[in-house]
């Protein structure tokens, strides 16, 4: 259920991040077991190595119990019993192990006591507004060989809380709060019926949908992270007759007229002519030229035998 977390925090910013009180009150920083290991990731995956927070006493017989340790250990839980040379060989997957049956099943029961009876392991990872504190189990597996010893863990899941439950059936079982992740560590004091309490479903979770490039383990941006949005607007793609249609229509339709320029407007400014002058007829010029003209018309309307005795 659970595929992918992160926790790209630098070691000394995630060392504080995990500050907790001892049994005395005092403030605390966790200590670091193979700090080389631990590697900051926007997009882990299973068989990836995470930080884990544990209690001291696992490494340590006569440590306080409320101390704790940061851990890198393999995300996938290799029992002990294992007996192949290669933990890739595991028939079975134990990214993740359900509540209900933890206490039944052989892959979670590693032949370490404290193993099997505290569940005493805790991951912590970065959900980008605080530590996700999720419950867990880890084992420490040895080549059948000789080698070098695997820790690896598992995260325990439970029934989805309501806000969750259209997403998926499961959810990681989240520790709410300092008490119970002090409860949760501390095996020593705490029974693992006690323990198993602490599991159960929380809706205290703020959660977004992220871009699909966290399923490629390659990625390693804070696009992974990123918020994105799950309604996308598509424009319509018109089907192949859809679009013969619309080409018919497109031929078949008369073409617009475009409308004709306005007309300029004559601008509202005196004019020096006839905007204040009305138009009237020019009168008709008097002289030389206009007498002879009817001096001529008359001459030519006159009897010729008076013409010759005026003469």
């Amino acid at each position: 259920m659970c595929g992918r977390t992160s926790c790209h925090l630098p070691r000394d910013v995630l060392t504080r991040a995990c500050a907790y009180r001892d049994r005395q009150g005092q403030q605390r920083l966790p200590a670091w077991r193979d700090p080389d290991k631990y590697c900051p990731s926007y997009n882990k995956s299973p068989q990836s190595d995470s930080p884990v927070l544990l209690s001291r006493l696992h490494f340590e017989k006569d440590a306080d119990p409320s101390e704790r340790i940061l851990a890198p250990m393999r995300w996938g839980l290799v029992p002990s019993w294992f007996k192949e040379d290669d933990p890739s060989k595991l028939q079975f997957n134990t990214t993740n192990c359900r509540s209900d049956t933890i206490m039944e099943k052989r892959s979670f029961k590693s032949g370490s006591v404290d193993a099997a009876d505290g569940a005493e392991s805790q991951e912590k990872v970065w959900d980008n507004w605080r530590l996700l504190t999720m419950a867990g189990i880890f084992d420490c597996w040895a080549p059948p060989e000789g080698g070098d010893v695997l820790y690896s863990y598992t995260v325990i899941t439970v029934d989805s809380c309501k806000r969750l439950s259209d997403i998926h059936h499961r959810m990681p079982a989240i520790l709410d709060g300092e008490e119970a992740v002090s409860k949760w560590l501390d095996f020593g004091q705490v029974s693992a019926q006690e323990a198993m309490k602490l599991i159960h479903p929380t809706d205290n979770i703020a959660f977004h949908p992220v871009s699909p490039v966290v399923n490629n383990s390659r990625n390693n941006t804070p696009e992974c992270l990123a918020p994105v949005d799950l309604v996308v607007k598509k424009e319509p793609t018109p089907s192949g007759s859809s679009q013969k249609m619309l080409q018919w229509l497109a031929a078949k339709s008369p073409k617009k007229k475009e409308p004709d320029a306005p007309q300029k407007e004559e601008p509202d400014v005196p004019r020096w002519s006839s905007q204040f002058l009305q138009h009237s007829p020019l009168p008709r010029k008097r002289g030389g030229a206009g007498l002879l003209q009817r001096w001529l018309k008359r001459e030519e309307e006159e009897p010729a035998a008076k013409r010759a005795h005026s003469q």
